[in-house]
């Protein structure tokens, strides 16, 4: 009897996540003005590596349903956890083996089918340096994306601050 309670209550913690989801047909990805102005840092490349994980991690979480909503996101800000090519170009002295913090501040909407627009916000940023040596350029941009679409799928939307 304790077993097929159990049972059941995992498998309600399983599915209730998924039926929450929104449905989503599209998912759109840009750049913000902020980080569109960092261009000692940032070049075409790296915004479209950005847009492109950020539009993975969320189609990966959502796979896009005929018939669902729009989900335009904008990538406000953005911090690499290793230097870009552009930054080792323009900096002497700085090396590939440098490492930092970094993160992701993500904003947008959610267009449901019926009109209704839902604000989005969300934005993480590492605090730990202990980890970033083993991390990609992006890893805790990546991160932060993860992280959003992980709160999309659960209908979280915005930060509860």
């Amino acid at each position: 009897m304790r077993i097929a309670l159990v049972s059941a209550l995992l498998l309600l913690g399983a599915v209730s996540p998924a039926l929450a989801a929104p449905a989503v047909s599209e998912v759109k990805v840009s750049i913000g003005a902020k980080l569109a102005e960092k261009t000692d840092v940032l070049d075409q490349r790296e915004f479209d590596i950005l847009t492109s994980e950020l539009q993975h991690a969320v189609e990966r979480r959502l796979p896009p349903r005929p018939g669902g909503g729009v989900l335009n996101l904008v990538i406000e800000d953005a911090k690499p956890n290793r230097p870009t090519p552009r930054q080792l170009a323009k900096t002497p002295g700085l090396s590939i083996q440098s490492f930092g913090v970094g993160g992701a501040r993500i904003s947008g909407d959610y267009l449901d089918p019926a009109g209704q627009r839902t604000p989005i916000a969300y934005s993480w940023w590492e605090t730990d340096i202990r980890w970033a040596p083993y991390g990609s350029t992006w890893h805790d941009a990546e991160t932060a994306f993860d992280r959003l679409a992980d709160r999309l799928v659960r209908d979280q939307f915005t930060e509860k601050r």
